[in-house]
């Protein structure tokens, strides 16, 4: 073998040692190609519901930002999240939450802190919930039931769904803050709730926009308030539950993105980029408004601040109220 020929192969093999060295060494403090090189994963809730549909629809348009895929796994809430919890820290598995993801541990044991375990990426939506009842009580506002339920103390009844879910500690706030003693008829769900009023079995109850809007524009449900800061659009007229005697009122539901914890700043500064860009389209905000539902697309600081606070209230009245799993 000629002595240039040897001096080659010594050259090509002290490159290849050279660059599996580099690789490993990429490897070990994390450096790689740059995020994302493959399809992100989202575990979202169980389809068809409204936490899947926002999955589904930021899916349709984020890899139009992102440059990859995103892959919809939807699992029982409880178990998405300790799904993620598990992942790497990497940006490639990610949490769609609802309300129970935060809340649920409240009242349940769960491998996870919803503040300790994870990083937040953004608070997607939020659906505000509305205070209605059937049309035969003899009420137009807030302050009348409000003035009905203290003169009939135990006389009137709400339905809601899960215990401990957001219709139910929605109405365990209005007890509270307004003093009043109604009671409450479990039922499995928002569905459930819509049809015990509209068929005047219960009298009144706190539901998520979107199960209610249609039947509160027909008027085949009145709507007394809306548990939001300020007014919404989708129901023009109704004023917030606050205005109605019972200041800094606000309940709904909540859908947020979050990773598990550690996950590098610059990553999640990215996903937050690009999924806030797919929130703020004008197509994805009129699907969701269709729902009821309206679109935040915070910061990362801004979702973490909202997560401690929901948590928090949530915390007091599950106290105050004694509430138990059903």
């Amino acid at each position: 073998m000629s002595m240039r020929i040897t001096r080659g192969i010594f050259s090509l093999l002290f490159m290849m040692l050279g660059s599996s060295a580099a690789y490993a060494q990429a490897s070990a403090t994390g450096a790689g190609p740059a995020f994302p090189s493959k399809p992100v994963r989202m575990v979202s809730p169980e389809a068809g519901g409204a936490g899947d549909f926002a999955a589904r629809l930021i899916a349709q348009a984020l890899p139009g930002y992102l440059g990859q895929q995103l892959v919809i796994d939807n699992r029982a809430q409880i178990v998405a999240a300790e799904v993620v919890m598990k992942a790497p820290p990497d940006g490639y598995t990610l949490l769609l939450g609802s309300g129970s993801f935060f809340l649920g541990p409240l009242l349940r044991e769960t491998q996870y802190d919803p503040v300790r375990d994870f990083t937040p990426i953004t608070l997607a939506t939020s659906a505000p919930a509305i205070l209605v009842v059937h049309p035969s009580l003899p009420v137009q506002s807030v302050k009348d039931l409000i003035a009905l339920a203290r003169a009939n103390p135990g006389k009137l009844n709400y339905g809601s769904g899960a215990s401990g879910g957001g219709t139910h500690l929605a109405a365990e706030l209005l007890k509270s803050m307004a003093k009043v003693n109604i009671v409450r008829i479990p039922h499995k769900g928002d569905g459930p709730v819509t049809i015990s009023l509209l068929t005047g079995q219960i009298q009144l109850a706190f539901i998520n926009m979107g199960s209610v809007l249609p039947h509160a524009k027909s008027g085949k449900l009145k709507a007394l308030g809306i548990a939001s800061a300020q007014p919404s659009l989708l129901l023009p007229g109704v004023p917030t539950v606050a205005s109605g005697g019972l200041p800094g009122f606000t309940s709904g539901s909540l859908t947020v993105i979050v990773a598990p914890i550690k996950t590098p700043a610059a990553i999640v500064g990215r996903l937050n980029q690009d999924v806030v860009q797919v929130l703020h389209r004008a197509d994805v905000k009129e699907k969701f408004a269709t729902t009821g539902v309206e679109v935040v697309a915070s910061s990362p600081d801004q979702l973490a601040a909202t997560m401690k606070s929901e948590i928090a209230t949530a915390a007091r009245i599950v106290r105050d109220a004694d509430i138990r799993p059903d």
